[in-house]
């Protein structure tokens, strides 16, 4: 953990990521709990922005509000492109997609439970 972040949970943590998200207008949220599943991060969440526009200004608004406000430096790859952008927060995947990019990677299927259409219960 870098020197003045916050140590949150990585509940907590989710609880921003989805909080900003929302305010950004980010669509089709979807949360998927890897909790036992993957040793990479204990959440994933995919969601959509309407142009590659949208999809920058997302992931570069939780980037800075992530180090604003509890230190965390989250590594951030793909902005420039704007079609899928993937931000690692060490407890957290974030992917933001353009719908059509999201749409034809179908990243969540693979890791939602067969049957499930929605893990954000």
């Amino acid at each position: 953990m870098a020197a003045g972040s916050v140590n949150i949970s990585s509940e907590q943590l989710l609880e921003r990521i989805l909080t900003s998200l929302d305010d950004d207008k980010a669509e089709d949220v979807v949360q998927i709990d890897l909790r036992g599943k993957s040793a990479m991060a204990d959440y994933m969440v995919v969601c959509s922005g309407r142009s590659t526009r949208q999809v920058a200004a997302i992931s570069t608004k939780l980037v800075d509000e992530l180090k604003r406000d509890l230190g965390r430096i989250s590594k951030i790859e793909g902005k420039d492109q704007g079609d899928w952008v993937l931000i690692d927060t060490g407890d957290i995947i974030v992917h933001v997609f353009r719908p059509e990019v999201r749409e034809f990677y179908q990243l969540e299927k693979m890791w939602l439970p067969t049957g499930g259409a929605d893990a954000s219960a």
